[in-house]
């Protein structure tokens, strides 16, 4: 009778729980604000190019969008998570925990992460020295950790303009914050050997170390930003003294009041991205939920059609909009059609 009955609530739990999502004839996206834009351009396509409504998408940020994925399967859960960064190891164990244990990866090209101030102020050429002195809660001057003193740019390198130091960064919700600490804050901190002073304070643990390292000054120079790019934008353009931190195609579709900067003597374009010579870029990814696969209508139609040569190849509308075509992106559309299919 014990085996039976769990036979039958198994069932019945997974019937209700396929049945609760298939109430919704609707694609729902949520997550990276860098994606947004990218996902809603499909959307909007796919609609006018299929017999499915549609989707709904939303952005938020990656961690949001992948904390809504993982809470669930069902239909006030997200089908689609978009990132601009991997899912954690943490987070596919909170996904799998509450029953979405097959969660498929998708990549849908790259984007790179620039930096970027008044089109009518002076030009930058940043190191990732430059910004990891800039920024960090603490320094070392003369072999010595002190509360970060600098004001001014002019300070920091005296290369860089007489203009003080105000930078617009990412909230730690998005994953642009994330590969931005590793790839410029961390990289800097390494990159002046502050590391090897601030990890006598931590008894040489790696991971203190880095917590030292991209720790960010909160003196008020440093502003988190936990909107979209919008936001980050509206604010230097209250602030002309202000460098903000945006998405490449963002950027490239706001050339009239942004001046980008150089980085490690590289300006950022989809060239130097797709070429690996501008070092601060990253994938973008699509985390699709497997259990809705065959139960929200359209969800695998929808991945498919994002990752078709007509809308993410060369000559795309995503590529038109500012995304860097994956030149991988033959073997993701095979992986996903022997996934789905």
């Amino acid at each position: 009778m014990n085996i039976l009955r769990m036979v039958v609530l198994s069932t019945v739990t997974g019937f209700c729980m396929a049945a609760a999502a298939s109430a919704r004839d609707q694609v729902q996206v949520s997550g990276s604000s860098t994606v947004l834009p990218y996902a809603t351009i499909v959307s909007e396509s796919f609609g006018d190019n299929s017999d499915f409504p549609s989707p709904v998408v939303e952005g938020g940020g990656t961690s949001v969008g992948i904390k809504k994925f993982c809470g669930g399967v069902g239909e006030n859960t997200p089908d689609i998570a978009t990132a601009s960064r991997k899912i954690k190891q943490s987070e596919l164990s909170r996904c799998k925990a509450n029953g979405v244990s097959n969660v498929v990866e998708v990549q849908i090209g790259y984007d790179g992460i620039v930096f970027a101030s008044s089109v009518n102020g002076p030009a930058f050429q940043f190191t990732a020295a430059d910004w990891y002195n800039a920024l960090a809660a603490e320094v070392v001057i003369n072999g010595q950790i002190v509360p970060n003193p600098y004001t001014k740019w002019s300070e920091v390198d005296a290369k860089l303009p007489d203009q003080e130091i105000l930078a617009f960064v990412p909230g730690t919700k998005h994953g642009t914050r994330e590969v931005f600490d590793i790839n410029v804050i961390e990289n800097g901190c390494k990159a002046y050997k502050a590391d090897k002073v601030l990890a006598r304070r931590v008894n040489s643990d790696k991971d203190k170390t880095k917590e030292l390292c991209i720790k960010l000054r909160t003196d008020g120079r440093v502003v988190e930003i936990d909107g979209d790019y919008t936001e980050t934008l509206a604010r230097l353009a209250s602030n002309k003294d202000g460098v903000g931190v945006f998405g490449l195609a963002f950027y490239e579709n706001n050339r009239d009041s942004l001046r980008v900067a150089d980085f490690q003597g590289v300006t950022p374009s989809r060239e130097t991205v797709a070429s690996g010579k501008y070092k601060v870029s990253r994938p973008l990814f699509l985390y699709v939920k497997g259990e809705h696969v065959g139960v929200i209508p359209g969800l695998k139609e929808f991945v498919e059609f994002f990752i078709s040569d007509d809308m993410a190849g060369p000559g795309g509308p995503l590529e038109a909009y500012g995304l860097v075509p994956d030149p991988q992106l033959k073997k993701t559309q095979s992986k996903v059609g022997k996934t789905f299919n």
